[in-house]
């Protein structure tokens, strides 16, 4: 199974992680991921004995379509759901918000909830674009009409079908995620190497090394748009500056390797020409 990778976050939530089997045709195409629940108010102060927001991550990398889950009762963000939906940065095109149990409340309500969700959403979710919610009762008992109206109750069928279409379209997707995946770790390495062949190339040659180095760190944001100057590369392709911070103070910048051009133009040619060329051979095996 592909979850080798986790094991980097350590025995204590190895432990905690369980898969389940079962023989179903969707699931020979499709796996199911559950988080634990977000935790909120007073329980927030306890902490995890491991690190919540990096899991999420590393499965909202490899993942094809993240369901946030809401309830009418409960719409409050909480700061770990928060981090949590922080650590999804870069993969927004993938969210889904779902508002569950719609049906415990009548129209009138419903409305006000809705316009609360979108608000709150609008403050956590840093895009300019609308996230699509889906609202209704997502389990196997019948809509209660009493609350809804017959017109909640067409609205709740219509997003249900919705919801299954989008889930059954993942597999049809998955390819051309993939692809789109793979050009897109391939362009962050190309800036990546640019951005240590430009700290490789501020450092002195003899003297004050470290010194070069701390002003290098606290300034990366100055040199992030020096780079992207001086090859006119699109700044969303960057990396967020302060993971990258973090990760640049555990390396002497004095070791890197200096920017090989023979190995940059190999890669422009991969993204104009091999993957193209690639697409027209092969075709997707679930249309």
């Amino acid at each position: 199974m592909p979850f080798s990778g986790l094991t980097t976050f350590g025995t204590s939530f190895l432990s905690k992680f369980e898969c389940s089997q079962m023989p179903h045709p969707l699931l020979e195409h499709i796996t199911f991921v559950d988080t634990p629940g977000v935790l909120s108010g007073e329980k927030q102060r306890t902490q995890r004995s491991y690190e919540f927001t990096g899991v999420t991550s590393w499965f909202a990398a490899k993942c094809d379509l993240i369901l946030l889950l809401f309830d009418p009762h409960k719409l409050d963000i909480s700061d770990e759901f928060k981090r949590v939906i922080g650590s999804l940065r870069g993969h927004d095109d993938k969210i889904r918000v779902v508002l569950n149990k719609a049906d415990q409340i009548d129209t009138q309500q419903l409305m006000r909830v809705y316009g609360a969700l979108m608000w709150s959403l609008g403050k956590v979710l840093n895009t300019p674009e609308v996230s699509r919610v889906y609202i209704g009762s997502f389990n196997d008992k019948p809509v209660k009409e009493s609350a809804v109206g017959p017109i909640g109750k067409e609205l709740f069928e219509k997003e249900q079908d919705d919801l299954l279409s989008d889930l059954k379209d993942i597999p049809k997707k998955a390819c051309d995620r993939r692809i789109n995946e793979f050009v897109k770790r391939a362009r962050a390495a190309k800036i990546h190497a640019y951005i240590i062949g430009h700290l490789k190339n501020q450092m002195p040659t003899m003297m004050g090394k470290a010194k070069a180095q701390q002003k290098l760190i606290d300034n990366l944001e100055g040199e992030f748009a020096k780079v992207q100057r001086e090859h006119h590369l699109p700044a969303g392709d960057f990396p967020y500056v302060e993971h990258f911070r973090e990760a640049l103070g555990g390396y002497s910048i004095d070791r890197f390797e200096k920017v090989k051009p023979k190995m940059i133009q190999a890669v422009d040619d991969m993204l104009g020409y091999d993957i193209p060329e690639l697409l027209k051979n092969f075709r997707n095996p679930y249309e």
